[in-house]
């Protein structure tokens, strides 16, 4: 028997020591690296350390150190070392047979023993690791896929994320079951959240994690609840207007949509019902229902959208009013107004006069639908702007005539003063109320004057300008005149001092006028005999 194989069998038959030289294990290290076994000894006193390896069938000398030489047995040589220090065991790079139980034996020189064994492990790396699913597809609610994932490594475990937060087996929907490669994530009811995270997969050992490539599956969903715009449209719509129902819903694949007309289902496709397809197929005449329903072609569900109702009516257009052409005089003329549209249904009538409404009087009457009104006879009050408004519940229109009624002159009035100083100004006005506007005549003392207008001026008056001046009031049209005389008296410079009481200034004017008409008098009678010219 040589050295080597006696300090072999010594390692195991010597004395054993109580201390612990090995740390617990196991040790774990991946395939093809390199590993150190480290003892918990620090420069011990020894004659041999030596290290065996035992994988389960037999029990295979490394390698033994003294402190002359280091002796390693063939099959580990090149693989192999000890650190003459500690004890420390080099191996590598591993091989998959490495792994087993490592054991060390201390020999001291009185030849007492220290020993220690420990597990190494030789981990194969973690690849390959990838998610496949029992379905190509699936349907929201109706599915329970199955996801795989597998692996390559050892003592792998898995885990499974729903993009980054992990997914729990709940014991219910979702449930995790591990075998030694590979996991299974089983999903009862899917829903249409939870495979679009990505999904991914982990598998991990002590020295490594390897993760899955992102997968999605498809699953189908819906068609949800589907909603209809506007919900709640106008109880009448206006034809030929840009009106149209939508239909929008959640659903994947896309839904395909249906119109129903009532119960009746119509020949259109597609989220939008147009007024424009509606009118074409005669409908809205009265209020009517429509609604959509969306199918989703892979889950086979149908769902219909609340219904809404309206009717379709034309929009009130070519509104037109007429009235009298011939010329109106006030209380011998009667007169007749009426409007009417060229298209639309009218529902309402309403006339106004002057922007007010007008309502039926003696002397105004509307035709029972109030598609016009008559007036018998005619005023002056009748005068004015009148309006019909024609209306609907889409659209309201309106049109305008101008009634001319020919009336007066009403009674005549004369402004100005009635007395005056010699070389003041006189500014007579005549006014009176007339359709159309009066023509005005002056007369003084009963002699027609050469003035047309309403104001008569006298720039300076003089002693002669005192008398009676009469205005008159024509209407072309309705023929008739009126007439107001005003009396004017001229006074001497002062006369009129503000501290005259009235009395005196009326006693001045009636005596002025005595004269007046006692020199005009004489004037007359001197005329006869010898012409005398006027003192005035």
């Amino acid at each position: 028997m040589d050295l080597l194989s006696l300090l072999f069998l010594l390692s195991f038959v010597g004395s054993c020591a109580g201390d612990v030289i090995l740390p617990e294990g196991p040790v774990d290290e991946i395939l093809g690296k390199n590993v150190t076994i480290k003892t918990l000894v620090d420069k011990p006193d020894y004659a041999f350390i030596v290290w065996v390896f035992n994988d389960g069938k037999e029990e295979v000398h490394i390698a033994t150190v003294s402190a002359e030489v280091l002796k390693v047995n063939d099959p580990y040589k090149g693989r192999v070392s000890i650190n003459p220090t500690n004890g420390y065991l080099s191996l590598g790079p591993l091989k998959a047979s490495d792994s087993g139980e490592y054991g060390i034996n201390i020999i001291s020189s009185d030849g007492s023993t220290s020993t220690g064994m420990i597990e190494l492990r030789v981990l194969e790396p973690v690849s390959s690791v990838v998610i496949t699913s029992d379905l190509p597809e699936a349907i929201e609610h109706n599915s329970t896929v199955v996801l795989t994932c597998s692996a390559k490594g050892s003592f792998l475990k898995f885990a499974w994320l729903n993009g980054t937060a992990p997914i729990v087996d709940d014991g219910k929907r979702l449930t995790v079951k591990e075998e030694e490669l590979s996991s299974t994530l089983t999903i009862t009811g899917v829903l249409r959240s939870e495979l679009v995270g990505p999904i991914y997969c982990t598998a991990t050992n002590k020295m490594e994690t390897e993760k899955s490539a992102p997968f999605n599956l498809t699953v189908y969903y819906g068609p949800d609840e589907v909603t209809i715009a506007p919900l709640n449209p106008p109880k009448v719509v206006r034809a030929k207007s840009n009106f149209n129902l939508s239909c929008s819903v959640s659903s994947s694949p896309a839904a395909i949509f249906t119109w129903y007309h009532g119960q009746q289902m119509m020949e259109i496709a597609g989220p939008v019902l147009t007024l424009e397809i509606i009118e074409k197929h005669g409908l809205g005449k009265t209020e009517e229902q429509y609604t959509c329903r969306a199918k989703n072609e892979k889950t086979l569900r149908t769902v219909s959208s609340p219904a809404v109702s309206f009717s379709v009516m034309d929009a009130v257009s070519g509104v037109t009013i007429t009235g009298p052409t011939a010329v109106l005089l006030a209380g011998n003329s009667s007169a007749n107004i009426s409007c009417q549209a060229t298209s639309g249904i009218v529902n309402t009538v309403t006339w106004l006069k002057d922007g007010k409404a007008l309502t039926a009087n003696t002397r105004l009457v509307f035709a029972n639908d109030k598609s016009s009104l008559s007036i018998n006879p005619v005023q002056k009050e009748d005068n004015g702007e009148y309006t019909c408004q024609l209306s609907n519940p889409v659209n309201q229109e309106q049109a305008s005539y101008k009634m001319v009624v020919n009336y007066g002159p009403e009674p005549v009035t004369v402004s100005g003063a009635n007395a005056v100083e010699v070389n003041d100004e006189v500014k007579l006005t005549c006014s009176a109320d007339s359709v159309p506007p009066a023509n005005f005549t002056w007369k003084f003392n009963q002699t027609v004057t050469d003035v047309k207008t309403a104001t008569y001026t006298i720039p300076k008056a003089v002693y002669k300008n005192s008398g009676m001046y009469t205005c008159e009031a024509y209407n072309a049209v309705t023929g008739k005149n009126t007439t107001q005389t005003h009396t004017l008296s001229v006074k001497e410079e002062g006369a009129l001092d503000p501290d005259l009481s009235d009395g005196a200034i009326a006693g001045i004017v009636i005596a002025v006028l005595v004269a007046l008409g006692a020199a005009i008098g004489l004037i007359v009678y001197c005329r006869q005999k010898v012409p005398v010219e006027s003192p005035y």
